[in-house]
């Protein structure tokens, strides 16, 4: 809930509103509990805070729920039971415009991308490629460079592979041997990216960054991922909200701390970003958060515990919200232990007892102050959603789809003069 007086207005606890402060918002955050806890409506309450502030967010819908942000919300025994506690007499209840995406195209506009802009690094994470495969994918790139060759989709990696590896023995002085066993081994790697569904992502038009920075009379568009079948490729899900973080950050312009950032992106499942990932790419995703802030990019993640989050990222994630977890063996004792030690102490309770005993919709809230120091830990209940909780229709999301002002843009794909062209009529 936004308003001048209390600003992002998020949780109430015994000493009155938890809100997030604007100019420190883009410091990233972190949602983590056990499921069940109310980490969803959490993240719709937070979304559509910024929504009203006028600030475009980004998330992925894993089950559905999330849609129903597209809607007015209304009345219910919970909620009124719980007007008092956060001194609200009447809730204006409200929806927030939204714009549906769908890598596959399926549930909203679709999100592409060529492999050229997806680069030969997030490519061998999506492929899992062996270091020496990875080092001739890198290679193959360098050499559609020089030949100023455009790969935009998995036929012209495909047809340029091939190529690289018939004429191997011209780049082995300048680059090392390209054995034909590891472009065997690439090409199968993209069949197998092909029988998932990547084929769809990879090519044209593709997406433009800035129509996630948009708003619709004063209110910051939703900007909501149907990630339902995506989720069930982990590695595609991870990689793509990967790279869409990536081409924020090299696009945006530097603008420091702004009053209110230019976009939240919110990030579920946040653990799949960093499993099996090398050192390199951890590298370079630790970079990207530390420095999308003076773009004016918060990011968000959303995940069971905060030991998913590698140390040297978490370090990064100021506005925290704790909902409960579980410790019934020595490692979740471990992780509770954890959890509470990121906090700064309140001398009023046990921060490792309290993430045990939590209700749901209850938790553990600290947010940067004016300074950006963290503040004291406070146990808090997280506002109710003013749009509606829970999935929407088929019918009331191709209406949304069908009404938005990029519908038309990305819907039909396009194929260009591109490498599979190029080495064809080579080849001829």
């Amino acid at each position: 809930m936004y308003d001048k007086e209390r600003g992002l207005y998020i949780a109430h606890c015994a000493n009155g509103a938890l809100s997030i402060t604007g100019k420190m918002a883009n410091r990233h955050g972190l949602i983590a509990g056990a499921t069940g806890t109310g980490k969803t409506v959490t993240l719709q309450v937070m979304a559509e805070t910024f929504c009203q502030a006028g600030v475009p967010c980004f998330m992925a819908d894993m089950k559905g729920d999330l849609s129903g942000i597209s809607q007015v919300g209304k009345m219910s025994g919970f909620i009124e039971k719980r007007l008092p506690e956060f001194g609200i007499e009447n809730p204006e209840f409200q929806s927030c415009p939204v714009r549906f995406f769908d890598v596959f195209g399926e549930q909203g506009h679709p999100m592409r991308a060529t492999v050229s802009q997806m680069g030969p690094q997030l490519l061998s994470r999506l492929m899992q490629l062996n270091e020496t495969q990875d080092g001739v994918l890198n290679i193959v790139f360098r050499i559609a460079d020089e030949r100023g060759v455009l790969i935009d989709d998995i036929k012209d990696l495909r047809a340029m592979l091939d190529w690289v590896s018939k004429h191997a023995k011209e780049y082995t002085t300048k680059y090392g041997n390209i054995s034909t066993a590891t472009v065997g081994a690439i090409q199968r790697a993209l069949l197998q990216l092909e029988s998932q569904g990547a084929d769809r992502f990879f090519g044209l038009p593709s997406f433009d960054i800035y129509d996630l920075l948009q708003t619709e009379g004063g209110k910051g568009i939703m900007n909501v991922l149907a990630a339902d079948k995506l989720m069930l490729q982990p590695k595609l899900y991870s990689t793509f909200l990967l790279w869409l973080l990536s081409e924020l950050y090299t696009t945006l312009p530097e603008v420091g701390d702004l009053p209110l950032p230019k976009l939240v992106f919110f990030f579920d499942e946040a653990h799949m970003l960093f499993t099996d990932t090398s050192k390199a790419l951890l590298d370079k995703i630790e970079q990207v958060i530390r420095l999308i802030r003076s773009k004016g990019v918060g990011i968000y993640f959303i995940t069971q515990s905060p030991t998913d989050i590698p140390e040297n990222i978490l370090g990064q994630l100021g506005n925290r919200v704790q909902h409960a977890l579980r410790a019934y063996t020595p490692k979740d004792q471990k992780a509770v232990k954890t959890a509470a030690d990121t906090f700064r102490a309140n001398p009023d309770f046990k921060t490792d007892e309290a993430i045990m005993n939590l209700e749901t919709g209850e938790a553990l809230v600290s947010f940067l102050d004016e300074k950006g120091a963290p503040a004291m830990v406070e146990r808090a209940k997280i506002l109710f959603p003013l749009s509606q909780i829970g999935a929407i229709t088929e019918g009331q999301r191709l209406d949304i789809i069908k009404q938005s002002r990029i519908y038309g843009k990305y819907d039909e794909a396009k194929d260009r003069e591109s490498a599979f062209e190029v080495l064809m009529a080579e080849a001829e």
